[in-house]
């Protein structure tokens, strides 16, 4: 079966400190912001950096395992998903950096790869690039209402 390969990336722009948004992101679990997040849990006794795993359940029944990648304090993190996805691979980064006015911008992107049908594809690669938007504004929301 033919394969497909995409990318999703969407940034929003926080009135916060770099520490603010960093406290938020950092708490891989606590993912209130999270678009349709029903729960999340650890996987591990880790609970940042290299090497945790977490599992996020979803309103509509789906249950994905991701595993952090790569971890840079007040920067950012990335992650692999490894279950739960209709795809092959799936590699995301959310990176923070602070703007010239003082702002913090965050950056959720993601490369992935399906065998999936085009059309089913080409969905689900549109339900993601939403998925980002409503979610990073939820985390905007959250972060500016404290």
């Amino acid at each position: 079966m033919e394969k497909h390969e995409g990318s999703a990336k969407r940034s929003v722009v926080v009135k916060a400190s770099v520490e603010a948004v960093w406290k938020k992101l950092s708490k891989i679990t606590k993912l209130d912001w999270l678009e349709e997040q029903k729960s999340s849990k650890f996987l591990t006794q880790k609970k940042y950096g290299v090497g945790a795993r977490r599992l996020i359940s979803f309103e509509d029944g789906s249950n994905v395992e991701e595993h952090i990648v790569e971890w840079s304090p007040k920067k950012g993190f990335s992650y692999i998903a490894i279950t739960g996805l209709p795809l092959l691979a799936y590699l995301a980064t959310i990176s923070m950096k602070k703007t010239s006015d003082g702002r913090v911008k965050v950056t959720w992107q993601s490369y992935f790869i399906s065998n999936k049908k085009k059309k089913e594809f080409l969905e689900f690669s549109k339900f993601l690039k939403q998925f980002y938007t409503k979610s990073l504004q939820n985390l905007k929301s959250d972060i500016e209402r404290n």
